[in-house]
C-alpha cells in the first residue's frame, strides 16, 4: 500500500491550543548489513500522526529475502564482534550515547508525530535512554569468567562466560525509543549481534537508533532492522537456526505464543509482557503526596505503559480524601496535540484503543461503578480519550481483570492490609506494585508479600540503567537492566584442563 504523506492543515487547534504542522519527520527505511534500504519495489505500510489521523511517511516492508539477509549479515558481523576488544565494544556504545543526547531534540519530535506522546516526554524518553548505553559499555567491560580450585592439582578449571550468538530482538510502540534500545545495548555489549523489528507504529525511533550506531562506527551487520507483519517476521525469525536467543517486550497473548515457537527451538528467551500494577494507599500516607505523584505518573503516554499503575486500593480511613484530591489532579491534565505548548497528555496511539476504552468504561459503569472524571472521547480529530477515574469497580469487572493499557484507574476501598494484598495479588500478572506509607511494618509486610518483580514505596525507582527491569508470573521472563541483563545473552562454559 502506498500513499503520499499528508500533513494537517496549518493554524489547526487541538483542545484550544493551536498546533502548527511539522515536516521534519524522518524518512524510513530497512537497515540490513550497514545499509539504509528504502521502499524500492517492495509494498510499504502508511505511518500516521495519532493526534491528526494523516499520513506523515511510509514505512517499507521487509521481504523474506531481506529477513534472510539480515541474519546472515548478523551470523557474518558475530564472528567478529565475538572476539573483538570489550573496550573496544564500550567505546563504540559511547559514541552511539554521545549521538544520541545531540540529536535527542529532533528524534523525540519524529517520536510525538508518529507515537502521540507530548514532546517533554518523547524528549526525555531518548535523552535518558542514553544512559543505558554509557552503563552498558562500562559494564560489558566487566563481564567476567572465574577459575574454580581444583582437586587434583595438575588441574586447571575456568568458568568463561561467552556470547550466545545471533539475536532476534521485537520491540513495542509505546516506548519505542527506550525499550528497543535496551536490548540493543545488551545484545551489543555482551558480544551479540542482532535483528531487532521493531514497531511499525512508531517507526522512526528505531531508524534514528540505527543511525546513532552507524554513524558511531558500529561494524555493519552488527545491528539490522526489519519490518513488515509481525506473526510473519517473528516466525521467520525464531525459525532460523541461525539465531539462538530471542527478546521480546509486549503483550502476554503474543508473548505466550513467541514463547512456545522459541521453546520448540530450544533458544533461549527474555519476555517482558504486560503488567496490571497495583497501587496500595495505607491510611498513615502522605495522601496529597500519593495523589499529586500518581496522576502525573499514571497517565504520562496516556497510560499506555506497561508498569502502569491501575488498580489503586486505599484504605478506607482516606479513601474520600484521596479520591477528591486525585480527581482534582486529573481535572487538571491538558489534552492536545503533543507539539502544542502546554499538553501533557496526548493522543492514544491508535483508534483501536478508543474502542477498547469505551468498552471498559460501559463495563464498568453495567457493573455499579460510578465514573468520577472522564470517560468519553471528545469529539475531535484523532484517536483522544479523556484521562478516565472510576471509584469502586467491583472484582469482576473488566478494568479490574484485563489491563487496560490506557488513561483509565479504577479506585477501590479496603479496610485492612491483608484484604488489599490479597486483591492486588489475585491477577496472575506481577510486573510493577506501588505502595504509600508511613509505617515501616507495612512497608516490610508490603515488600515482601507483593507478588511483583518490582515494588515502589513511596517513590517510583524503576528507571535507572542499573536497576532489574522484569516481572514474574504472566508478566516475564528474564531482566533488563542491571548486571542481570546478560543473562539471556551469555552462555557458561566449563574448560578443564591438566598439566601433563
Amino acid at each position: 500500500m502506498n500513499e503520499s504523506p499528508a500533513q494537517a492543515p496549518s493554524g489547526q487547534t487541538f483542545f484550544g491550543l493551536p498546533y502548527e504542522p511539522d515536516t521534519a519527520y524522518v524518512p524510513l527505511s530497512l537497515y540490513i548489513d550497514g545499509k539504509f534500504i528504502g521502499a524500492g519495489s517492495r509494498r510499504s505500510l502508511p505511518v500516521y500522526d495519532p493526534a491528526t489521523e494523516m499520513v506523515i511517511g511510509e514505512l517499507p516492508l521487509a521481504e523474506r529475502a531481506d529477513i534472510d539477509d539480515a541474519i546472515l549479515a548478523a551470523q557474518r558481523a558475530f564472528a567478529r564482534w565475538k572476539r573483538e576488544s570489550p573496550l573496544v565494544r564500550s567505546d563504540i556504545l559511547r559514541q552511539a550515547a554521545r549521538l544520541i543526547r545531540e540529536r535527542a531534540s529532533h528524534i523525540g519530535r519524529c517520536i510525538t508525530l508518529d507515537q502521540g506522546k507530548p514532546l517533554h516526554e518523547a524528549v526525555a524518553e531518548v535523552f535518558s535512554s542514553a544512559e543505558y548505553l554509557d552503563w552498558h559499555a562500562e559494564e560489558g567491560r566487566r563481564i567476567y569468567g572465574r577459575v574454580v580450585p581444583p582437586r587434583n592439582p595438575d588441574v586447571q578449571q575456568t568458568v568463561l562466560r561467552e556470547p550466545v550468538g545471533v539475536c532476534a530482538a521485537f520491540s513495542p510502540w509505546n516506548f519505542p525509543f527506550n525499550q528497543a534500545l535496551r536490548k540493543v545495548a545488551a545484545a551489543l555489549a555482551s558480544g551479540c549481534t542482532l535483528v531487532l523489528k521493531g514497531p511499525e507504529e512508531s517507526p522512526s525511533a528505531i531508524v534514528a537508533l540505527a543511525r546513532a550506531f552507524h554513524d558511531a562506527g558500529l561494524p555493519h551487520g552488527c545491528f539490522n532492522i526489519v519490518w513488515g507483519e509481525p506473526s510473519e517476521v517473528s516466525t521467520q525469525l525464531i525459525e532460523s537456526p541461525i539465531v539462538r536467543k530471542i527478546s521480546f517486550t509486549g503483550s502476554v497473548p503474543v508473548g505466550r505464543h513467541l514463547a512456545a515457537l522459541a521453546a520448540g527451538q530450544m533458544k533461549r528467551m527474555t519476555m517482558e509482557l504486560g503488567g496490571h500494577a497495583p497501587v496500595i494507599v495505607c491510611e498513615d500516607a502522605d495522601v496529597a503526596r500519593a495523589a499529586t505523584m500518581l496522576a502525573a505518573y499514571k497517565f504520562r503516554n496516556a497510560g499506555q505503559v506497561c508498569v502502569s499503575p491501575t488498580r489503586f486500593f486505599v484504605q478506607r480511613a482516606v479513601y474520600a480524601d484521596f479520591v477528591s484530591q486525585y480527581v482534582d489532579e486529573v481535572r487538571k491534565i491538558q489534552l492536545g496535540h503533543g507539539l502544542s505548548n502546554g499538553v501533557t497528555m496526548g493522543p492514544l496511539a491508535h483508534g483501536r484503543r478508543l474502542t477498547a476504552m469505551t468498552g471498559f468504561v460501559e463495563d464498568a459503569k453495567a457493573h455499579g461503578a460510578e465514573v468520577a472524571t472522564g470517560g468519553r472521547s471528545p469529539e475531535a480529530v484523532g484517536h483522544f480519550f479523556e484521562p478516565t477515574v472510576i471509584l469502586a469497580p467491583p472484582p469482576e469487572s473488566r478494568l479490574m481483570n484485563e489491563e487496560p493499557f490506557g488513561p483509565l484507574v479504577g479506585i477501590v476501598p479496603f479496610q485492612d492490609i491483608d484484604e488489599a494484598l490479597a486483591e492486588a495479588n489475585r491477577l496472575p500478572f506481577g510486573l510493577a506494585s506501588y505502595a504509600f506509607t508511613d509505617s515501616a511494618r507495612y512497608a516490610h509486610k508490603i515488600s515482601r508479600e507483593l507478588e511483583a518483580g518490582m515494588v515502589n514505596i513511596n517513590h517510583f525507582g524503576m528507571g535507572p540503567a542499573e536497576i532489574p527491569f522484569g516481572g514474574i508470573k504472566d508478566s516475564g521472563l528474564g531482566s533488563e537492566g542491571g548486571t542481570e541483563t546478560f543473562d539471556g545473552y551469555l552462555v557458561t562454559k566449563f574448560v578443564t584442563q591438566m598439566h601433563s
